[in-house]
């Protein structure tokens, strides 16, 4: 299941972030990834993958918001873009050359977070 590997991925790369706020733990309820067509991720495997993988750890109950980026092509012959299709075996519209060039739509990433910083606990007089 390819949406693992990128569940893992994400899990790692949001670990990282962890670590630049420590020592505070930072309370995630929501992380914005942007997710290209051509990636072969299904996003609701993906979510369902993420909800599974943070259950009991310090991501417990944040959500994944997915923007879908579209495949997006160049074609070398003409300069044009065109988003290519699967039934015209993604080739350029204009001039049927295949698809050489991916402007978008291979994108995973994490565009942002969203977290609050919890507060020092006051001190009992």
């Amino acid at each position: 299941m390819h949406e693992v590997d990128m569940t893992r991925c994400l899990l790692l790369s949001m670990q990282s972030w962890r670590q630049r706020h420590d020592p505070a733990t930072p309370l995630v309820s929501r992380v914005h990834l942007q997710v290209g067509q051509f990636t072969c991720v299904e996003p609701e495997q993906l979510c369902f993958t993420w909800s599974v993988a943070v259950q009991g750890s310090w991501l417990d109950g944040a959500q994944l918001e997915i923007e879908t980026v579209p495949l997006v092509g160049r074609c070398i012959a003409c300069g044009g873009t065109y988003q290519p299709e699967v039934a015209n075996a993604y080739q350029s519209p204009c001039c049927r050359q295949p698809l050489e060039e991916i402007i978008s739509g291979r994108e995973l990433r994490i565009r942002s977070v969203d977290y609050t910083l919890p507060t020092p606990s006051s001190p009992i007089a």
